[in-house]
């Protein structure tokens, strides 16, 4: 799939979801926001520290990291081969298997064997993939009414949002605006039945819930991992709630990307090991789920009778064929967004899509045009801690340089002559050490010192809303190096 044709397209989506269509107002808003702001504290404070603990309790698990690049790169390497292999396997197994190339393609396929199972209630697994190319709302342009049924998605599908996090998309969303919310759709209860505990919440939705798995003709569920070697796809989870999408339903529908493709079952059990210690700091996720097509004469009533596999493009062939195909090891576990100082600051909304954080500022542009997108490369502070956290080991820093340099070569950024002439200043060092000593030198005076701190102050605005501002040294880095080298 080509970028977007109609960048406004996606810009409009994002004015109508979240009131504005700029990167830039979304962040703003998301740092003015005590939701978000409580949402990453949490963060911070939680997901930071169980990933570190569950790390160190795992010996070497920079070797495993370093195998399962190796693994997954083979994979990537011979990407068609195991494609066409993994349909082999699937399809043996009594299987369907529907290729598209485009998000539209791939709701079209959904829409058409729900159609066909003449299906009138529809429960879904949290699935990236299906976020990513609007399936709900695909289907319900069709009349299908899909009920979200892992508990975060359920929450944010009853309050019309978007998941503000890969992993717990309801996380910007406190306590008690789920109860008003559990209060508002929930009618059949009684409205004066307290929900002030975690408890009450959770029993309330399970109930609830239990419902819409028991009417469902047709479950959906993404995949984490199809393994060509047994045509299995790898589902994980912490709630179960995939389990019962893909058993109870006489149709279960897999709706996947082509990258997730690896090669045998040693290479599953290499990377699973290192996504729920990423993701949430657990050894290993509460349900791991191998399933494939049930077999010729293998149907029961405990299993789905039609297994399809509907296998999206969407757009990774021609980031497998650029200098991003890096970005096609993730596994999507969040690790880099959990350790990214901007997501701390704005939030998963302020990204304005599926992915947030510097996956998102990544894989984003490469999907939906850097037209579109180009603000979010820009929004990153360079640290690596992406990168050093990444089980997957994706140079995520380096590409998003390869996306501000596009950028700006084709004029997408503010301040194009500011850059040009700082370069041009860098590259003459008398004149730039120059001009140096003559700012420093009127920043000491104090007269000057007090505008230049005005003004400075002023101009900054935007910046030091989450940085603090110094003024130059006085004497400088390169004083102080001669006068000790001349010494």
């Amino acid at each position: 799939m080509s970028p977007d044709p109609n960048p406004q397209s996606l810009a409009t989506r994002m004015a109508q979801q979240f009131g504005v269509s700029t990167f830039r107002a979304r962040a703003k808003a998301g740092i003015a926001n005590a939701s978000t702001q409580q949402a990453v504290d949490l963060i911070r404070k939680v997901k930071v520290a169980k990933r570190q603990t569950a790390i160190a309790a795992l010996e070497d698990f920079d070797g495993l990291r370093q195998h399962a690049i190796a693994r997954k790169d083979h994979a990537l390497a011979n990407l068609p081969g195991l494609l066409e292999q993994f349909e082999r396997k699937f399809r043996a197994g009594g299987g369907h298997v529907h290729w598209a190339e485009t998000p539209e393609q791939a709701c079209a396929a959904v829409i058409d064997i729900c159609r066909g199972e003449n299906a009138t209630a529809i429960v879904k697994s949290k699935s990236m993939i299906t976020e990513e190319i609007h399936l709900n709302d695909a289907l319900e342009s069709h009349g299908f009414a899909p009920l979200e049924t892992d508990l975060g998605e359920y929450i944010i599908q009853l309050r019309g949002e978007k998941p503000s996090h890969i992993i717990a998309p309801s996380l910007h969303v406190r306590k008690h605006e789920v109860a008003e919310t559990f209060k508002q759709h929930h009618t059949g209860y009684d409205p004066a039945r307290p929900l002030d505990t975690y408890e009450s919440l959770l029993m309330e939705s399970r109930q609830t819930l239990r419902d819409g798995f028991l009417r469902a003709d047709v479950g959906i569920t993404g995949a984490n991992l199809l393994i060509a070697e047994t045509g299995h796809a790898a589902i994980v989870t912490n709630e179960g709630n995939a389990d019962l999408c893909m058993t109870l339903p006489r149709c279960h529908i897999i709706v996947t990307s082509i990258d997730k493709v690896i090669e045998s079952r040693q290479d599953a059990a290499t990377i699973l090991r290192l996504l729920a210690r990423s993701a949430t700091g657990q050894a290993i996720s509460a349900y791991t789920t191998f399933v494939s097509a049930p077999g010729d004469g293998a149907a029961t009533d405990a299993l789905p009778r039609n297994v399809h596999l509907v296998l999206l493009d969407g757009g990774r062939s021609e980031i497998y064929n650029s200098q991003f195909r890096e970005v096609l090891r993730c596994i999507r576990c969040g690790a880099c967004m959990n350790h990214c100082p901007v997501y701390h600051s704005i939030g998963g909304h302020a990204y304005g899509w599926v992915y947030p954080g510097p996956i998102g500022a990544v894989l984003s542009p490469l999907l939906h045009g850097l037209e579109t997108l180009y603000d979010l490369p820009q929004a990153t502070s360079f640290c690596g801690r992406c990168v050093d956290v990444c089980p997957m080991g994706i140079p995520l820093t380096a590409l998003m340089r390869e996306h501000r340099e596009a950028a700006f070569r084709r004029g997408l950024v503010r301040g194009k002559k500011v850059t040009r002439f700082w370069g041009w200043l860098a590259r003459h060092p008398r004149i730039f050490h120059a001009l140096n000593r003559v700012g420093v030198g009127a920043c000491s005076t104090p007269g000057v010192a007090w505008l230049a701190r005005r003004v400075a102050w002023r101009l900054a605005r935007p910046w030091r809303t989450t940085r603090t501002l110094n003024l130059p040294a006085e004497p400088t880095f390169m004083a102080q190096y001669r006068k000790q080298n001349h010494g």
